[in-house]
């Protein structure tokens, strides 16, 4: 007790006062003492990290790579995911009936050849003077709905809606030839009706060809083909009438 009381007179008999104290602190602010000690680590903030590393440091320092390459790279079809090759072999089975479909490739969801076909058929029929362009898209998208609907419910391993229309689309492409040859002569006749039911069948029979081979569907092909058969004559009168 005795150092403790010998502690308080020590200090009441000191001239430190509570003024004193906030005279110092105003004085401080007043020289800008403090923002100085703000400051400093401020300025130890801006020093590059390079710097700040030891000088016997023989290690490297990894930046995070950029994929700029890669997309300079790779040519505009292929962001597109348009197969120049895939688009081919399928045209070529579509055109050879007798030529076996590959199941993988034709199963792929491919717009690209489609459309192509779907506008050369608009297209050849303006030509020949028929503005059917309107029924061209209408009658392509009711009748993929419809052969979509049929193959889910006769194959169990199901089809999408995009495959189906890939599928049509490319067996198309016989129909553009026979409104090709509308340009040049009329079909109202013998041979243009002749014509027409053998583009028919022609259509009909890669279409079910290419869908049973996809979806594993043996000993189903005049099945798939009677629905295709009916949606390709309708094509066929736009071009024969």
């Amino acid at each position: 007790m005795s150092n403790l009381e010998q502690y308080d007179i020590d200090f009441y008999q000191s001239n430190y006062s509570i003024d004193n104290q906030e005279q110092s602190y105003n004085a401080s602010n007043a020289y800008g003492m403090l923002p100085q000690a703000s400051e400093q680590p401020q300025s130890a903030s801006l020093v590059p990290p390079e710097m700040l590393l030891p000088s016997g440091y023989a290690g490297q320092v990894f930046q995070p790579a950029s994929n700029s390459d890669y997309y300079s790279q790779c040519p505009p079809i292929d962001k597109l995911g348009i197969n120049f090759d895939h688009i081919w072999q399928k045209t070529l089975t579509v055109l050879n009936p007798m030529k076996p479909a590959d199941g993988g490739i034709m199963n792929e969801t491919d717009l690209a050849g489609p459309i192509l076909f779907c506008v050369a058929l608009g297209a050849t029929l303006l030509l020949a003077g028929k503005v059917q362009f309107g029924y061209v898209y209408g009658m392509s998208g009711i009748g993929c709905l419809g052969i979509h609907a049929l193959l889910n419910l006769m194959s169990s391993a199901g089809v999408s809606y995009g495959c189906v229309a890939s599928v049509l689309g490319y067996c198309l492409l016989p129909m553009v030839i026979l409104s090709s040859c509308a340009i040049f002569f009329s079909l109202q006749g013998a041979l243009g009706t002749t014509s027409a039911l053998l583009i028919i069948g022609w259509c009909s029979f890669s279409a079910s060809k290419i869908f049973i081979s996809a979806l594993d569907m043996d000993g189903q092909q005049l099945l798939v083909a009677y629905p295709c058969a009916l949606l390709y004559g309708l094509f066929a009168l736009l071009t024969v009438f």
